[in-house]
C-alpha cells in the first residue's frame, strides 16, 4: 500500500519507485508471469464514471498521451458505432497498463442491465473487481446484486467513488450508502481536502499526509508529475481522527495476528508497516474492501487508485480457477495457473471485424498460448440459446494485446493473462481453448436469458442470405442472443435482454449490409372447436384418363384443454376401405396444422369417421387426405372456433415497496395471482399466470415500474380460451 494509503514509508518488497508508473505508450505491457498480473474488472451502473476513469489511469501511466471523450466519440474503450451513438459502454473492453513492473489488465464492463452478459463475461476474465460509484447518483439496486454475486464467490473488491467534480457530487453521502449498501467492510483510505468548495486533495487517514492536486496538470494531459504531499494540519488531523480510528479498527479485526486488537485497545502503537501489510492481505483475499475517492476529470485520487491495484489486488496465482471437464463431460484433473501446465483459455468477448474476421478475446487460465500453434475450440452447453454443440481443430496465426480495439503483437500469453486471437472461424464467445492433443471445456459462467422477443424480416429476397449469414456472426459472439425461427408463425424472432439490446443487435446486423425490418410478434395461438360439428369431405376430378375420387363423412367434437386429438374409425359396411381410412386421417391432422380459422394450429379435438364412398379405379391416398382436409374445413365453417392464447406461469422477485405497484400492473395484464413468498433478502416473490402476448415488452415495462430493480422469469403453463375483447392477430398467408 502507498504512501499516501498507508504509512508513508511502507512499500511492497522489491518494488521500483512509483515513479517508474510512467509507461512506454506503443509498448505492450511486460510481466515474468502470473505473479505480474492484475486483471480488474471496472462495474457499476452506467454514467457511474467507469470509462473515463481508464482514460484517466491509461493516461496517468503513459499508455495514450491524452484522455479521450465519451461526447467526442474518441475514448479508448468505446469504439463501437452504437456505443459512439449511445454514449455508453455496451461491450466489455481491456487496457492493459504497466504498474511497478506489473501488467494490469483494466477491463471496462458495461453498466446497462440489458448487457449483463458482457459484465458476466468481464468478471470470468478478472481476479478482482473495481466497483465505481458516483457521487453524484444513488447505488442502484443491480450494483447491489452485483456486490453480493462478487461475495458468494469471494472476489476481491474495492470501491471508488467517482466524479468528485461534479456539481452535485457529495462524498459523504456516498460512503454512507455504500456503507449500507455493501457492508460495515468498507471504509475509506482517504478523505477528500477541499479549497473553495472544490476537491483539490486527499487526506491519506493512515500516513496523516495531504496529496495536494491543486498545483498538477489536469488530467486530460499526461501528468510527469505527482502531486505535491504535505503534513496534514492539526485542524485536518482533528477532523480526521473518527474516520482514521474505524480505519485502523477494521483492518485489524481482519488480521492474521489475533494479539494485534488487544494491543491496539490496549494502547500499543502498532506500526503503520504492519497495518499496511494487514490491510493488503485483507483486500487480496475479499475480506476488507477500501474506498477510493477520484475524479477523472481534474486527476484527484489517480495516483492512490494505482498505489491500491499495484499491491493490494490479487495476482490470478491467488485465484480458484473454474472447473475443467473433457470433452464428453468427465471430470479432468484440477487445473492451476501454470504457464507450463495444460493450456485451458476461455473466449470472453467475439467480435467482427471487417478486415481480421472474428476478433476473440481469450483468457488463459492455465497452460501458455503461443501463436503458429494448433489448438482445440470446443462450445458446449449452450444449444438451448441456438449454440449448438461444436469442437474444431485450429492454427493460431495470429496473437496480440488488445487495447480497446487497437491490437498488437504478442508472441504469447501465459497462464492469467489476457489476449486476442483473429482469424479462428469457430471461435464464439464462451468456447475453451485448449491444445490439440488434450482437449479440454471449461464450465460455462451464467446467462441470464433473453425475455424480449423482437420479430426481423430481411427488406427482400435478395437480403435474406445476408441476414442469415450476419445473423451467425452476431450470435457467436452475443450468449445473450437468441435466435428462433417460430415453426408455427413462421416469424425470425431476436430474443433479446431488453430494447437497447435489441438496437445494438439491429445496429450490427445493419452495419454488415443487412437490409431488415422489424415486424409485429405474432403470439402463437391455437384453434379448437367450441361446439360439435359434422364435415362432408368430397374430391372427385375427372378429366379425362385416371382421375381423383374421395368421400368422406366426419364428426368432431371438442374435448378438455390439453387432451390433444383423437381421431376414431367408425365405418361400418366397408364403405371406405381401410388402407384410406389412414388417409383421411392423415389429412385431417395436415389441415389441423394450418388452421381452420385463423391459420394457428387446431388442437384438442375428436373426429368420428362416419360414412364416405370410394371408387374401385380413382380412389387413392391423396384423394382421400384431401377429402379428410376438407370434411374439417367444412366442420370449422358449420360452428365457432375457439382461439387459444398461451399462458406463461411467472416468477417476479422485486424489492418490497414495489409489490403494489407490481401486483396491480399484472392485473391490467389480466395475470392471475398464484401467490407471494418471501425471496431471501432480496426483496419479495409474485408468482402469476400471465397470457404470453402481455409479456412481449414486459422485461423493459418491468424495469419502468420498479426503478430498474424487478427481474422476473417465466415458462409455458398452458394455452387458455382468447378473451373476446381480445383482438387476435392473424398470419400471413
Amino acid at each position: 500500500m502507498s504512501a499516501k494509503g498507508t504509512s508513508g514509508t511502507a512499500k511492497s518488497p522489491g518494488r521500483p519507485p512509483s515513479e517508474s508508473r510512467r509507461g512506454d505508450a506503443s509498448a505492450v505491457p511486460g510481466m515474468d508471469g502470473p505473479g505480474g498480473i492484475r486483471n480488474v474488472a471496472l462495474v457499476g451502473r452506467s454514467g457511474a464514471g467507469k470509462t473515463m476513469l481508464v482514460e484517466a489511469l491509461l493516461a496517468a501511466t503513459g499508455v495514450i498521451s491524452r484522455m479521450g471523450s465519451i461526447v467526442d466519440g474518441t475514448t479508448l474503450s468505446d469504439s463501437e458505432p452504437a456505443e459512439i451513438h449511445q454514449q455508453r459502454s455496451v461491450a466489455l473492453s481491456v487496457a492493459p497498463l504497466s504498474l511497478d513492473g506489473l501488467k494490469v489488465n483494466l477491463i471496462d464492463t458495461p453498466g446497462y442491465t440489458d448487457f449483463v452478459g458482457e459484465l458476466r463475461a468481464g468478471l470470468r476474465a478478472a481476479d478482482a473487481a473495481l466497483f465505481v460509484v458516483s457521487a453524484s447518483d444513488p447505488i442502484d439496486a443491480a450494483t447491489t446484486a452485483l456486490w453480493a454475486e462478487c461475495e458468494r464467490v469471494g472476489m476481491p473488491r474495492a470501491v471508488v467513488i467517482s466524479r468528485l467534480d461534479h456539481p452535485r457530487a457529495d462524498y459523504d453521502a456516498a460512503l454512507a450508502a455504500c456503507r449500507e449498501a455493501f457492508g460495515e467492510s468498507v471504509l475509506p483510505l482517504h478523505l477528500p481536502v477541499r479549497t473553495d468548495g472544490a476537491v483539490t486533495g486527499l487526506l491519506g487517514l493512515l500516513a496523516g499526509t495531504v496529496s495536494d492536486y491543486s498545483a498538477t496538470e489536469r488530467a486530460a494531459e499526461r501528468r510527469a508529475e505527482r502531486p505535491a504531499v504535505r503534513p496534514a494540519e492539526p485542524a485536518e488531523l482533528a477532523a480526521a481522527e473518527s474516520a482514521r480510528g474505524a480505519l485502523i479498527e477494521g483492518i485489524i479485526a481482519e488480521s492474521e495476528d489475533e494479539t494485534l486488537m488487544d494491543r491496539y485497545l490496549g494502547g500499543e502503537d502498532i506500526a503503520l508497516e504492519t497495518v499496511a501489510e494487514d490491510l493488503e492481505t485483507a483486500v487480496a483475499r475479499g475480506s476488507f474492501f477500501p474506498v477510493l475517492a477520484t475524479s477523472a476529470e481534474t486527476g484527484v485520487g489517480i495516483d492512490e487508485l494505482l498505489e491500491v491495484l499495484g499491491s493490494s489486488f490479487p495476482s490470478p496465482l491467488e485465484r480458484p480457477l473454474p472447473a475443467v471437464t473433457e470433452l464428453d463431460g468427465a471430470p479432468a484433473k484440477r487445473l492451476s495457473c501454470d504457464p507450463a501446465g495444460p493450456l485451458a483459455g476461455e473466449v470472453v468477448r467475439t467480435s467482427i471485424d471487417p478486415f481480421l474476421g472474428r476478433v476473440c478475446l481469450v483468457r488463459v487460465f492455465s497452460g501458455t498460448l503461443r501463436q503458429d500453434s494448433a489448438v482445440h475450440v470446443a462450445g458446449h452447453g449452450l444449444s438451448a440459446r441456438g449454440h449448438q454443440d461444436h469442437d474444431a481443430d485450429e492454427r493460431l496465426t495470429h496473437l496480440h494485446s488488445p487495447l480497446g480495439s487497437t491490437l498488437r503483437p504478442m508472441p504469447q500469453c501465459v497462464a492469467g493473462d489476457i489476449c486476442a486471437i483473429t482469424k479462428v472461424g469457430s471461435a464464439e464467445t464462451g468456447d475453451t481453448v485448449s491444445a490439440k492433443e488434450l482437449p479440454l471445456l471449461l464450465l460455462p459462467w451464467d446467462m441470464p436469458e433473453p425475455l424480449m422477443p423482437v420479430a426481423v424480416k430481411a427488406a427482400s429476397r435478395n437480403d435474406e442470405d445476408a441476414l442469415a449469414k450476419s445473423l451467425g456472426k452476431v450470435t457467436a459472439g452475443d450468449p445473450t442472443l437468441r435466435v428462433e425461427r417460430n415453426a408455427e408463425t413462421h416469424q425470425l424472432i431476436l430474443w433479446c435482454m431488453g430494447q437497447a439490446h435489441a438496437d445494438v443487435v439491429l445496429d450490427r446486423l445493419r452495419e454488415q449490409g443487412v437490409k431488415l425490418e422489424t415486424v409485429g410478434v405474432i403470439t402463437p395461438l391455437r384453434e379448437t372447436f367450441a361446439a360439435p360439428a359434422s364435415g362432408h369431405g368430397r374430391y372427385v376430378k375427372q378429366s379425362g384418363g385416371h382421375g381423383q375420387y374421395a368421400i368422406c363423412d366426419i364428426d368432431v367434437e371438442p374435448l378438455e384443454r390439453g387432451a390433444g386429438f383423437e381421431f376414431i374409425d367408425k365405418i361400418v359396411g366397408g364403405v371406405v376401405p381401410g388402407p384410406f381410412i389412414t388417409s383421411v386421417e392423415k389429412g385431417v391432422r395436415a389441415q389441423m396444422q394450418k388452421g381452420v380459422s385463423a391459420g394457428f394450429p387446431v388442437v384438442d379435438i375428436r373426429v368420428r369417421l362416419v360414412g364416405g364412398k370410394a371408387h374401385s379405379v380413382d380412389s387413392s391416398d391423396a384423394a382421400f387426405q384431401a377429402a379428410g382436409a376438407l370434411a374439417l374445413r367444412e366442420a370449422a365453417a358449420a360452428t365457432r372456433i375457439q382461439l387459444l392464447e398461451p399462458v406463461s406461469a411467472v416468477t417476479i422477485t422485486v424489492p418490497d415497496e414495489f409489490v403494489g405497484a407490481v401486483m396491480s400492473d399484472l392485473s391490467s395484464r389480466r395475470g392471475r395471482l398464484t401467490g407471494t413468498i418471501a425471496a431471501d433478502g432480496e426483496g419479495t416473490e409474485i408468482s402469476a399466470e400471465v397470457p404470453d402476448d402481455e409479456l412481449l415488452r414486459y422485461v423493459v415495462e418491468l424495469r419502468a415500474l420498479t426503478a430498474g430493480t424487478g427481474r422476473f422469469r417465466r415458462s409455458y403453463l398452458r394455452h387458455e380460451p382468447l378473451p373476446p375483447n381480445v383482438t387476435p392477430p392473424v398470419l400471413n398467408a
